[in-house]
């Protein structure tokens, strides 16, 4: 009988380390052929700041990742790296362009300052600033191609097509079409420039998606349009030298402080950018010269609709009118993705989640969210961790700093007065405000109209408790650098209240201790040029 017992257990004991051996083999031969599979716990489509922040978050939790991004030329042929719109014709390039400006200004100034800096206007060398943009450019690409290796991200240079709820097509550009299966999918392919559909627009001009590889000078240039986009580029390509015009439909700025923004366009006619406030274009029409005949509409009164014709010749015209997701091509009518009937950016949920369960969106493309890049970078990190780290903490989309790069530079976190007035109502609204002179410009005498034209204002909230800021807003000199530190202060427990902000130190001389001098109210109908220390 003990025989027979201990036979039993051995054959017993055989089979569990045999039956244990085929699982461990099993799961080996899994994971051999999930690595060899086109099977991810995460693709993303589009390889911009916030696909690319989502993909190395994944990844670093442990996902299997893919990012699909493919950049279709313009109609102009421009095309670029990874790294979206931000990297290769956005944030990174506007910035240099906006301080070759700046630099250039600045010898003008230097006069002033007892350098003996020649009287007639420097030379400037578009190409070689177009170079140095690209090389710089081209560094950021090769850099985040080595980030995704090094995180153990599959790149694929291909389109993503959605197929069904779990599937992806990725079509490279020889046509070849791989099917993707993923557990989550992401879109963030970002926005391309909107053009009006006008004769000769499309074949004859530009878009922000070619300025920054032009090899040949602009020369005279026309801008169409009222974005950022719209008066950043003009306001550098007037301080580059160039005979620029800006022509504006509407409001410009929209959807920012309008008394900021009537300073911006005032110090931008100041600098030499020649506005046309109510004009449309009409039509632009390539002469044998290779020059552009632009004729545009100009509305005298919106009451009656009296309007005026007006024709020009231009070597560039630029259209910054807005852009928009490519959302036919991203086939989401194939699972019932719901986008805006306007926009055509996707809906999405508190979660970044689109009416689709498991395919998300962040960054441009997503309806109601601010189009920064580190709001997409922010939000794809966050999306990564709720999908496989656990995490419950939702993108919060309120107080966003952000700066306008125009000549006069403009910073603002939190609510314009215009949208503080809607949601509490004017007579619950105090704004203090002043208008300040920075030191370094007070010494040119050229600079001395411009001087008008620096302006900060904090919007605050009256309540018990004392003023509540919901809005601050700064022109002057490097004003992405001061309103980054009065962002942190905007999201602290309760809110920041005005005496907050007038009881802190100032550092002097500064043009961002004037925030915290403030001391006029627009109520008041005190004067609020600042005078003095």
């Amino acid at each position: 009988f003990r025989v027979l017992t201990l036979l039993g257990m051995s054959r017993m004991f055989l089979q569990r380390r045999q039956l244990r051996a085929a699982v461990v083999a099993s799961r080996i031969c899994r994971r051999l052929l999930s690595a060899d599979s086109n099977a991810y716990d995460l693709i993303v489509i589009g390889g911009g700041s916030g696909g690319l922040a989502c993909a190395k978050e994944a990844a670093g939790l442990g996902a299997r990742v893919v990012v699909l991004d493919y950049v279709a030329p313009s109609v102009q042929g421009s095309a670029w790296g990874l790294g979206g719109t931000c990297v290769n014709v956005g944030c990174i390039p506007k910035k240099l362009m906006h301080h070759a400006a700046l630099l250039g200004e600045g010898m003008q100034d230097s006069r002033s300052y007892g350098w003996k800096v020649p009287r007639e206007k420097p030379d400037f060398d578009w190409s070689q600033l177009i170079t140095a943009v690209q090389s710089h450019i081209k560094s950021l690409n090769w850099g985040h191609r080595v980030q995704l290796k090094d995180k153990n991200v599959t790149y694929l240079n291909a389109k993503g097509r959605l197929l069904d709820h779990g599937s992806v097509a990725a079509t490279d550009k020889k046509g070849k079409v791989t099917e993707l299966m993923g557990s989550n999918i992401v879109v963030a392919t970002g926005g391309r420039p909107r053009v009006p559909d006008i004769p000769g627009a499309w074949d004859n001009c530009i878009t922000s998606d070619d300025l920054f590889m032009l090899k040949q000078s602009p020369g005279k240039t026309l801008v169409v349009g009222a974005s950022y986009v719209a008066l950043e580029c003009a306001g550098f390509l007037t301080g580059l030298g160039f005979d620029t015009s800006l022509l504006i439909r509407s409001v410009p700025l929209r959807g920012f402080d309008e008394d900021m923004a009537r300073l911006i366009v005032r110090n931008m006619e100041r600098h030499g950018t020649q506005v046309h406030h109510n004009s449309s274009p009409m039509q632009v029409h390539r002469l044998d010269n290779r020059r552009l005949n632009v004729f545009w509409q100009h509305t005298k009164r919106k009451e009656t609709e009296e309007t005026d014709v007006f024709q020009e010749d231009f070597d560039t015209v630029l259209f910054a009118t807005g852009r928009g997701p490519d959302y036919k091509s991203l086939g989401l009518d194939s699972i019932n993705v719901e986008t805006d009937a306007e926009s055509g950016k996707l809906i999405v949920d508190e979660r970044d989640e689109t009416t689709t369960r498991h395919v998300y969106c962040i960054g441009d493309a997503a309806y109601g969210r601010p189009e920064l890049t580190p709001v997409a970078i922010k939000a794809g990190k966050l999306l990564s961790r709720r999908l496989f780290g656990n995490s419950t903490q939702n993108m919060d989309y309120e107080n966003v700093p952000t700066t306008v790069f125009t000549p006069l530079e403009y910073g603002s976190v939190g609510l314009s007065t215009e949208r503080a007035i809607s949601q509490f109502g004017s007579e619950n609204i105090e704004t203090f405000h002043a208008f300040y002179h920075p030191l370094e410009l007070t010494i040119p005498p050229k600079r001395e109209s411009q001087l008008e034209d620096y302006y900060i204002k904090t919007v605050c909230v009256k309540e018990q408790s004392g003023d509540r800021v919901v809005g601050i807003h700064f022109l002057g000199p490097n004003a992405g650098e001061v309103i980054q530190g009065f962002a942190v202060a905007m999201r602290t427990p309760g809110g920041l209240h005005m005496n907050q902000i007038t009881s802190t130190i100032g550092v002097h001389p500064t043009n961002a201790e004037e925030i915290v001098k403030l001391n006029i109210t627009k109520s008041s109908g005190q004067d609020p040029v600042v005078t003095g220390c």
